[in-house]
């Protein structure tokens, strides 16, 4: 496959540009930060709220734009505007933090770029989250609450994303059948192996990857996405040119134009090498 004229790439975080131990990597930085130099305009496309973002990402140098929490926000970052924006409605929201605080759970509510979750919930965050780096990540970012779902009420307005982490992967499906049936009209996705991550349905990585291209005045075709799970894999179909990770989930694989190497091995710079950099 040729050389793409590709002139916005969105990638992943977690599973794609980050390596496992959540380390954006010295080479993955210098091909990055060539493509910058030759024109692409490159930023984080995750389901993480924008203060999960790493700060050596956020802070690098010709990084502009991020899409978060899975498209319910796009960022501005120099102007510190929001272009886009995508949010779940209270009533939802509310809907289903009730159904998932029945079960063993992790809950956090994402409002303004931040995501807020149960002080008690933290402090046993290993029970939810068993991979290190991915419980450092979360609760070093985290806002802590006394009672999440109290905490919605309070403030009583839009979310941009409500997520799960489940320490049982039965009850997982069990609160996804019910929410599925309860609350409909809702996007459902997952990034981990065992979260639910709830967003209104037209807050979807594609859709704000391909909104942001209008807005740039780039088209869909030289647009690249890189992605691993199955909050990417929309994202893929919707890039002019997708790619998916070798430890992606089959689904984004089969979606993908081109399956690079893994996060482990700088897969994300290595597509760009190979297709984007002149």
């Amino acid at each position: 496959m040729m050389k793409q004229n590709i002139k916005l790439i969105g990638l992943d975080l977690d599973g794609t540009l980050l390596n496992s131990n959540k380390v954006f990597t010295e080479y993955s930085r210098q091909v990055i930060a060539e493509a910058i130099r030759q024109g692409v305009i490159v930023l984080p496309a995750t389901g993480r709220p924008v203060c999960g973002i790493p700060k050596e990402i956020m802070e690098f140098p010709g990084i502009r734009y991020a899409l978060t929490a899975n498209g319910a926000r796009v960022l501005d970052m120099k102007e510190d505007q929001v272009l886009y924006e995508r949010l779940m409605s209270y009533e939802d929201g509310k809907k289903l933090l009730e159904i998932f605080k029945k079960y063993d759970v992790f809950l956090e509510a994402y409002f303004d770029g931040a995501g807020y979750a149960d002080m008690e919930s933290l402090k046993h965050i290993d029970k939810y989250m068993p991979v290190a780096p991915m419980a450092r990540y979360l609760s070093s970012t985290r806002r802590p609450v006394e009672n999440v779902y109290d905490f919605f009420c309070r403030e009583h307005r839009p979310t941009d994303k409500i997520q799960a982490l489940f320490a049982n992967l039965e009850e997982k499906e069990a609160a996804l059948k019910e929410a599925k049936e309860q609350v409909p009209g809702i996007e459902y996705t997952g990034a981990l192996f065992n979260n639910i991550e709830a967003n209104a349905k037209d807050a979807r990585k594609g859709i704000a990857l391909v909104k942001l291209g209008e807005i740039l005045g780039i088209p869909r075709e030289q647009i690249m996405a890189c992605g691993d799970g199955s909050n990417d894999v929309e994202m893929i179909q919707e890039a002019g040119f997708g790619v998916a990770m070798a430890n992606a989930i089959e689904p984004v694989k089969q979606a993908a134009d081109y399956v690079t190497l893994s996060n482990d091995e700088d897969g994300v710079a290595k597509a760009i090498e190979k297709y984007v950099l002149k």
